[in-house]
């Protein structure tokens, strides 16, 4: 193994909670590395392309409860990075597409831009980003953490935020032997996610899904269809998202692409024109898209030697406000 590198705060993830946590870090003076497993930034902030067009694949938009995200909210839409895509979605039906007063919001070239604006940010301040790292454990060490990576090289840190899914973050902990409380296991063991799958389309041809170009949870198996050249982040190609409910990707989860994407390809049919045909498809997998049941804090800071705070979208509130929100959270109880 390669010799140790010595850091302030570990972050353990680099999606939107990962990603707010180290802005708050850096802008207070600490100094921050962030590992994410992926090959870049973003976590559930995923655009992919396909042939000329792209498509948002995980998180499709985002709304605003809280005045706290609503303020960085309104700084990315001076900025002219996100912008105001609806106030609601048709279900599918004949009957008007009813607005329900809250703006979905979009990001332009996609979700992932807002993720990489953020990580240019906290780099442009100093902080390590780390990607195509997968950490495989978090150890006590002296008086801070030691954190292992899968290509060979380790890190210590004197605090560490951690935000991937709940089973995986306990996996890291027991495959460092890190010691939890009863109590702290309890409410970590207890926090479920719902996975789901998608699928990604290039069209030729016209689609006919209802103004602003999406449905939402037209029948019990599938939730969400997506025309992202009408969202505006495609403008070269129509490239459609589809995503299956929760019961629906639980059930079928491992089966072969090609089988999932034939039920997919059912599934959009009817939205398309009697002549339109698919150029291209990819099958995408989320083992945890959506937290089902949540922890009720913001974040939870393990009874341990050192700080070690675990967050992200199951905490306090879902979806990508609450994945923001929560980093915001550790963040302040690091700074």
């Amino acid at each position: 193994m390669n010799g140790q590198t010595n850091v302030d705060v570990a972050i353990v993830g680099a999606g939107i909670s990962g990603l707010m946590a180290a802005g708050v870090l850096v802008a207070g003076g600490r100094r921050v590395t962030l590992f994410d497993k992926g090959r870049s930034v973003g976590g559930r902030l995923a655009t992919r392309r396909l042939g000329a067009g792209r498509a948002d694949h995980g998180a499709q938009f985002f709304t605003v409860r809280d005045p706290e995200f609503g303020a960085w909210v309104e700084r990315w839409q001076e900025t002219g990075m996100v912008y105001t895509w609806a106030h609601g979605w048709s279900d599918g039906s004949l009957a008007a597409t009813p607005p329900d007063g809250h703006p979905r919001y979009a990001v332009r070239g996609g979700m992932n831009q807002l993720a990489k604006e953020l990580a240019a940010q906290v780099a442009a301040q100093g902080a390590e980003i780390i990607t195509g790292v997968r950490v495989t454990a978090v150890a006590p060490q002296g008086a801070g953490w030691l954190l292992t990576g899968d290509d060979g090289r380790s890190f210590t840190a004197g605090a560490v935020i951690m935000t991937a899914p709940v089973p995986q973050t306990l996996a890291l902990l027991d495959a460092g032997a890190t010691p939890l409380t009863p109590d702290d296991r309890a409410g970590l063991e207890r926090i479920r996610y719902a996975p789901a799958l998608c699928g990604l389309y290039v069209v030729e041809g016209e689609v006919h899904l209802p103004a602003p170009g999406a449905v939402q949870r037209p029948d019990a198996d599938f939730a969400w269809f997506a025309d992202n050249r009408r969202k505006g982040i495609s403008p070269d190609a129509t490239v459609i998202t589809v995503h299956a409910g929760g019961d629906w990707s639980g059930a079928h989860y491992d089966a072969p692409d090609a089988k999932l994407s034939a039920a997919f390809e059912r599934a959009l049919r009817p939205w398309l024109a009697a002549d339109a045909w698919i150029a291209e498809e990819q099958i995408k997998r989320w083992r945890y898209a959506a937290p089902t049941v949540l922890h009720p804090d913001r974040f939870l800071r393990i009874e341990a030697h050192a700080p070690l705070l675990i967050g992200g979208d199951a905490f306090g509130a879902p979806r990508v406000e609450g994945a923001a929100l929560s980093g915001l959270a550790m963040g302040h109880a690091l700074g």
